[in-house]
């Protein structure tokens, strides 16, 4: 895996100096990390991320009634848009909260809370998505798909069947792979992450101070930081021992770059710092804390980046030989592709790619009839682009 970029910022962060004695904001003692993403105060956790779990998990059924072909466009919506009492979920805890999934997604206050019109519509896709899998995919489950035809094909050897649109794209796995990057990457990254929320208000000074969130045994800034760290960890049974495999999300898919030799490492360098940047807001130590967010950024946007271009290169693998596996690799490539406008520079306000660029991706993959059609040069200008952006080769993405 390439660390030079990452070994860097590790090396400043051990080297900062600060206090671990919550009285003081400066010291010359080393911020210190627990063995494992836990923090008390007076004997109570101060570990808090529960909407993020809900969320999680809203998500997941929300992914799942994309095959349910009796849930009709409104279902849908209501799973997406969900408001405190509904009856939209099979979990009552659920139907309960005021949570949901659409208000979070492409949300974030550096990205897009002076940018409406992205906002508005990438949250529009998510809703065509929805719209479009009732109205062509739905009416069409037992046909046998073709070239511009919406319906169904079998993976070869009795394998899986994946239900696709007249290109050959499957809408769940646009819908919950552009989840990755619009809801969970980009409240990371650009929300709970940033400076603009972790310092918002009086977040510092009260900080600096010990003052708790009205009610709460934590401050706001270390519910800030959690908060983040439950987007990737929030449906982990044991968040100290993560297994990542947790999720359907971003928490999975980081288990899958992990997998590959050439990133082993990455998962755990990613709770190291969420782990090293939470003791930081204890120690009062906001450099430290904020080199730990690039790290985060840099890393969870080369996972974006690794499983963008392995699904590029797998679908290219089997277009002439297995036409429903390709797509189905198609299809989730698509999602990452599209996630990756939510990635972020380390050092930096910037994506990887532009909503533009990314948009240009996604137009040149559904050319004509999509996935049909793509040609295997075409998939590779694409990931050659992508890794281009990032410290891996595409070789290395596509083991």
């Amino acid at each position: 895996m390439k660390k030079i970029i990452l070994s860097l910022f590790v090396v400043s962060a051990l080297f900062q100096s600060c206090s671990s004695d919550d009285d003081n904001a400066g010291g010359n003692e080393n911020v210190i990390a627990p063995a494992t993403y836990n923090y008390t105060r007076n004997g109570s956790t101060t570990v808090s991320y529960s909407g993020q779990t809900t969320r999680i998990a809203m998500a997941e059924e929300l992914v799942s009634g994309f095959k349910v072909t009796s849930n009709s466009e409104a279902v849908l919506d209501a799973m997406f848009a969900h408001e405190a009492g509904s009856s939209d979920f099979s979990d009552a805890d659920l139907n309960a909260s005021d949570k949901n999934v659409r208000s979070k997604s492409a949300a974030s206050t550096d990205y897009f809370a002076s940018n409406t019109t992205d906002a508005n519509a990438i949250k529009a896709d998510f809703d065509s998505w929805i719209k479009l899998q009732v109205d062509k995919v739905f009416p069409n489950w037992a046909n046998i798909a073709t070239a511009g035809n919406a319906g169904q094909l079998q993976e070869g050897g009795g394998g899986s069947t994946r239900y696709i649109n007249a290109k050959g794209l499957e809408y769940n796995q646009a819908f919950a792979k552009g989840l990755i990057g619009a809801l969970m990457t980009d409240q990371i990254l650009n929300n709970y992450l940033s400076v603009a929320v972790l310092d918002a208000g009086s977040n510092v000074e009260d900080n600096n101070n010990g003052v708790l969130a009205e009610g709460k045994v934590y401050t706001n800034m270390e519910h800030k930081w959690d908060e983040a760290f439950g987007y990737l960890y929030g449906a982990e049974a044991d968040p100290e021992l993560p297994t990542l495999s947790a999720d359907s999300f971003l928490n999975k898919y980081l288990g899958k770059v992990e997998g590959d030799a050439d990133f082993t490492g990455i998962a755990q360098d990613i709770y190291d710092a969420f782990k090293l940047g939470r003791a930081a807001i204890v120690a009062k130590n906001y450099d430290v804390r904020d080199e730990q967010a690039e790290i985060i950024r840099e890393l969870i946007s080369e996972v974006i980046g690794v499983r963008a271009v392995y699904y590029l290169q797998q679908g290219k693998g089997s277009l002439t030989t297995d036409p429903a596996a390709a797509f189905h690799d198609l299809s989730e490539g698509f999602g990452f592709v599209y996630s990756l406008q939510f990635t972020r520079k380390p050092n930096s306000n910037d994506p990887y790619f532009t909503k533009s660029e990314v948009d240009a991706f996604i137009t040149t993959l559904m050319t004509n009839n999509g996935f049909w059609d793509v040609a295997p040069e075409t998939l590779d200008v694409i990931a050659a682009a992508i890794a281009a952006q990032f410290d891996f080769t595409v070789d290395e993405a596509k083991e």
